[in-house]
């Protein structure tokens, strides 16, 4: 079960990511390294490095993978913290601790 899970996830990444043509010599970009050059253009207010990320995969996988990025590096911290993820979460937004 998990096994075609699996192969219907990967099809769906892969349907997200963006083919040069055979004339262009592009180096193609998953979702995934889109998502890292572009939040780390933004905490390093590159704005020539958001724009080129932005270029590499449809906005909505951009979103994913943003989100994808957003969770890991939550929990990363969490654990490092020895913190509940809501509790991180709500910390580096300046929110209040509920």
């Amino acid at each position: 079960m998990f096994g075609g899970l699996q192969k219907s996830f990967t099809r769906f990444l892969r349907s997200w990511r963006t083919e040069a043509g055979p004339s262009q010599k592009k180096r193609t970009h998953n979702l995934f390294e889109a998502a890292a050059v572009y939040v780390s253009a933004c905490a390093e207010d590159d704005q020539d490095q958001m724009d080129e990320a932005v270029t590499w995969v449809s906005p909505e996988a951009l979103s994913f993978g943003v989100n994808e990025l957003a969770c890991r590096a939550v929990i990363a911290l969490a654990r490092e913290r020895d913190e509940s993820p809501r509790t991180v979460a709500r910390e580096l937004l300046g929110l209040p601790v509920a």
